[in-house]
Order: structure tokens, then C-alpha cells, then sequence
């Protein structure tokens, strides 16, 4: 009885592979057996588990731009037509191979996605959640709540969460309450986007989990905490700033995702040009003065003090920060977070700070009179110090200062630098594609080239008809057509010709004037260089400086 159904099933394979011949000799498509074949998770994501399911197709491997892909049926019509619509939405053109039902099997086995980790992960809490209804007291809730969180189904969702966020370079993670579910949110270049959406049920114990590992009260929902965590992802530390926030719906968490080796080093990877690096590291030479980044808010200025910080760096000399909230930890520097609802401010932190014997100090922001005064203060009598202001241009720092009523003769011997900027969503460079720049956009380049004289134009890459870039999109980009930021930038320096203005009585016409004659580039400018050179596109520089 085994013999014989042995030999149907060999019989059954046979009849298998016959047919399979006859769809590839009549389709002329060749056979290609998938039964055992690793498939790359890059590659999985470049169809959706739900469309290989119903459609019988699955992506096999992926070279340049070509996706190669593997069909039970090759004349099916509307899998054909599914399947072009796929790769071209990624810019991708396809490349077909007959498989059977046991290669199929095998890939669709490998979806192993976020999503997947996550359900999987749900089922488990639902015996875990049946526990809950079980509870009578307020107490025992709170005290459930804490236990529930701690063990494996919501361990293993935040762990899922977290790892996302970081595999996906996510710059903060949301997840907030609404009516009918929990939704998780990441900001990925600057844009939020919705992950995944879970079961409410899960909302108290997902927060309770995150406040566990911040070391915050768990029943405590009524009013917003501050805290942070650490975790290794491979050999790097990755530090999470949480805060929570109540709202009518249940308790929101947003977490900041911070790497210490993201880029703290490396004035290239902010995107400061050669020119400009000349200048700021001239500048971060002098034994005092004060060196001021302006932007606003997300624009990047607490980044680009961290680098300068992690050029100053060094055992023989002292440096002392002050930061609201403290962000990246520097080794080797004193970094101190204000809590302004017992009275330790910038302003009276500063004051403190001075009598560390400092040599380099770096205060959050200058916010205020009394700041600003301690600032000069501390950049007259022989300190480094760096900060941030809010200022709509580099050449604003400087009337931005006399309105905090600093007197105008103090500024030429206390500022070295003033450094405005702004952050672009770079272009990906898997996927962008070069265009000849339209007429309205080429004029608008010339122009501002025009202006360069012939010195500043050697830094830019100068040539007619002007070529510009486009996103596209691509698996390695997410199909955004952008990968990460980089921002622009504009430097004004203190020179005597500045102070004689300045002392003569400040006016922002003439300070532009002098801003020209020592060859500062202006932020468009600068995007422009940047537009040229395939980093970012015309439309997204042209966004940014027009804010």
C-alpha cells in the first residue's frame, strides 16, 4: 500500500515536470527551481507578501536595475499586469522565469516582514490579555499592567519597533492613541509615516514597557515624563529620548533615536563645502569668542555644535555644556541638562559653568537678555563658546544680539562666526535620474551663479546646459526618491570691515554688502552648488530657502 502511493506521487511529480516543459518550451520562458533557494529580505520587500500570494509571483534576486522574478503562470493576463505595475512604480523593469508550486512555497515561506514579526507576536498576548479581564482593583491593574509589559508578547513588539525605527534610519518614533487603534509613526527624512497600526488592547502595556526601560512611573499617566534608554544594535550604542505626553485618547510616547556615530565627526557628511570648512575650522582655532548656529527649530543646529564639539575635544582642555535636553553623550565632556522648573536655567547655569574653569562651553540657545550678556561675558574673558539663536540668516545673528540689548561695540571682539542653515532631504543616489534643468530652473541657477565672483565660481561645478537631478525611487530608498539629509549652509566672519560697520551704527543693507565682498555663500547658493552636483533636487532646495 506505501509502495503504491509511492509511486503515485512519483508519478504525480513526472506529470509535474511535464507540464512545466510544455509552459516553458511554448512560452518560451525557462524554468528555474526555486525549491530551495534562499531569497534576500531586500529582495522580498520589492513585492508585497500579499500580491505573491494572489498573483503566483515572487522576486528572485535584483541586479542594476533589473528585478527578476519567478511566474507560475506567464500568460496570466492580470498577474502580467500587476506585476509591470510593481516594478515600474519602482523604476525597475522585470525579468520573467517559469516556477511551480513547491518554488512558490519556499519564497513565500521567507516573507518573514515587520508586520508578520508583529501579528505573530499579538497572538501570543492574547492569552496574556484574557489574564487582564480577570483583574478587579485599580491597584492590581497598575500592578498587571507592569507584569504584562514585562514579559515576552510586548517585549518582542517593542523590540520589533525599535529595531524598524533603527534598520529604517528613523529620527523619532510616535505612537499615539486614537478611537480604534494604536498608531506607530516614524519621521524618516524629516516626514512622518505610518507604520503599523495596533489592536487599542495593547496601547497601556506598549507604554508601560517603553516607561520600564526609561525608568519612569508606570502609573503615573496624568502628567508628561521625560526619560531615556540605551540598546546595542550590533557593536553600536543607540540611545533613545522618550517623552510622554497624555492625551484624551490614552498616553502618547515619542521616542528620539540618537546614534553617536551618526556623522558627529565629519563636517563633509553635514554638508558643508570646502570653502566653508576653511572658514569654521579657522574659527574653532581662535583661543576665544563665540561661534553662533542659526535655524529653525529640526533645522540641524544642535548636530553641527555636537561636531564642532567632537573636533574641540580633547584632554587638555575642559569643556562644559549646557543643553536643554542633553542629546548625544561626548566622552571626555561635561554635559549638564537645565531644568528650568527649579530654576536652573541657561542663564543661571551659565553663571555656574564659569567658575568650572571652562575653557570651551556650549550653552543650547541663547534665548533671552540674560543669556545673551552671559555669552559675551564668557567670550570676552577668554572662553570658546558655542551656541544657537534663532535667526532667519547668518546676517540676522548680528541685529538678533542688539535687540537682546547687547551693545553693538561688544560684538566685534566677543563674535567670530555667525553660521545660518537649513536641512534637505538628499536625493537618493541608487535612483535619481539626470535631466537637462527646464528654462525657468536654469535661469534661476545662472543668475545666482552670475553673482559669484571669479574665485567663489571654482567651488561650484559650472557648465552650460545645466544638468539637474530628479527622485525617482528604489527598495533601497523606500521608493521616496530620497535617502537621508544634508543641509545647507551660509557663514558670515567677523572682519574689521564688519566691525567698522558695525560701530558706525548696524545696518543689514551694508552688512550684506560685506557679506558679498568676503565671499560668503549665500544658503541658495549654496543649495545651488548642491542641486548641480546630484544631491539634492531643484525643487527641494528651492523649498527650503524659500521658508
Amino acid at each position: 500500500m506505501v509502495e503504491k502511493k509511492e509511486i503515485n506521487k512519483k508519478e504525480e511529480l513526472i506529470g509535474e515536470v511535464k507540464e512545466i516543459e510544455k509552459k516553458s518550451e511554448k512560452s518560451k520562458i525557462p524554468f528555474l527551481d526555486l525549491a530551495n533557494k534562499e531569497i534576500s529580505v531586500e529582495v522580498l520587500k520589492e513585492i508585497p507578501e500579499e500580491a505573491a500570494t494572489f498573483y503566483g509571483f515572487v522576486p528572485i534576486s535584483k541586479h542594476d536595475n533589473v528585478l527578476e522574478v519567478g511566474m507560475i503562470d506567464p500568460e496570466d493576463l492580470k498577474a502580467k499586469d500587476a506585476l509591470r505595475f510593481i516594478v515600474r512604480s519602482s523604476g525597475l523593469e522585470s525579468k520573467i522565469h517559469l516556477i511551480d508550486q513547491i518554488g512558490l512555497k519556499n519564497v513565500l515561506k521567507q516573507y518573514r516582514n515587520f508586520r508578520g514579526e508583529v501579528k505573530k507576536a499579538l497572538k501570543e498576548l492574547e492569552v496574556e490579555l484574557e489574564k487582564r479581564e480577570k483583574i478587579k482593583s485599580t491597584r492590581e491593574v497598575r500592578e498587571k499592567t507592569q507584569t504584562i509589559a514585562a514579559e515576552a508578547p510586548i517585549t518582542k513588539i517593542v523590540a520589533v519597533i525599535l529595531r524598524q525605527a533603527i534598520e529604517g534610519k528613523a529620527s523619532d518614533i510616535h505612537i499615539e492613541p486614537s478611537s480604534e487603534k494604536t498608531k506607530v509613526r516614524f519621521r524618516v527624512d524629516g516626514i512622518l509615516l505610518t507604520s503599523l497600526l495596533l489592536p487599542k488592547e495593547v496601547h497601556a502595556s506598549v507604554i508601560s514597557r517603553i516607561k520600564i526601560l526609561s525608568d519612569l512611573k508606570i502609573d503615573e499617566t496624568r502628567i508628561p515624563q521625560d526619560g531615556r534608554f540605551n540598546t546595542l544594535v550590533g557593536s553600536r550604542k543607540i540611545d533613545f529620548r522618550v517623552s510622554t505626553f497624555p492625551t484624551s485618547g490614552g498616553e502618547k510616547v515619542v521616542l528620539r533615536v540618537l546614534d553617536p556615530a551618526s556623522g558627529l565627526d565629519d563636517f563633509l557628511k553635514l554638508g558643508v563645502e570646502e570653502h566653508n570648512i576653511k572658514i569654521l575650522e579657522k574659527a574653532i582655532r581662535q583661543p576665544f569668542g563665540m561661534i553662533l548656529i542659526s535655524g529653525p527649530t529640526g533645522s540641524g543646529k544642535t548636530t553641527t555644535l555636537y561636531t564642532i564639539l567632537s573636533k574641540l575635544n580633547d584632554d587638555k582642555v575642559n569643556i562644559v555644556s549646557l543643553e536643554d535636553p542633553v542629546e548625544y553623550y561626548i566622552e571626555g565632556v561635561s554635559q549638564s541638562q537645565i531644568r528650568p522648573e527649579i530654576e536652573y536655567t541657561f542663564a543661571s547655569g551659565l553663571r555656574h559653568v564659569l567658575r568650572q574653569d571652562p575653557d570651551i562651553i556650549m550653552v543650547g540657545e541663547i534665548r533671552d537678555e540674560e543669556t545673551a550678556t552671559l555669552a559675551i561675558h564668557a567670550a570676552l574673558t577668554g572662553h570658546i563658546l558655542l551656541s544657537t539663536i534663532h535667526t532667519n540668516n547668518a546676517v540676522g545673528v548680528i541685529p538678533r544680539l542688539v535687540d537682546m540689548k547687547i551693545s553693538s561695540f561688544l560684538l566685534p571682539t566677543s563674535l567670530n562666526l555667525a553660521v545660518a542653515q537649513r536641512l534637505t532631504r538628499k536625493l537618493c543616489p541608487d535612483c535619481r535620474k539626470e535631466v537637462p534643468a527646464p528654462k525657468q530652473e536654469s535661469d534661476i541657477i545662472e543668475q545666482e551663479l552670475n553673482t559669484l565672483d571669479l574665485e567663489q565660481k571654482k567651488n561650484f561645478p559650472w557648465q552650460k546646459p545645466f544638468k539637474v537631478y530628479r527622485p525617482v525611487g528604489c527598495k533601497k530608498c523606500g521608493n521616496k526618491g530620497t535617502k537621508g539629509r544634508i543641509a545647507l549652509f551660509e557663514i558670515l566672519e567677523m572682519t574689521p570691515e564688519l566691525e567698522e560697520i558695525i560701530n558706525k551704527g548696524i545696518s543689514e543693507i551694508e552688512i550684506n554688502k560685506e557679506a558679498a565682498r568676503q565671499g560668503m555663500i549665500t544658503m541658495r547658493q549654496d543649495g545651488i552648488s548642491k542641486v548641480l552636483k546630484g544631491l539634492i533636487s531643484f525643487e527641494e532646495m528651492m523649498r527650503v530657502v524659500e521658508e
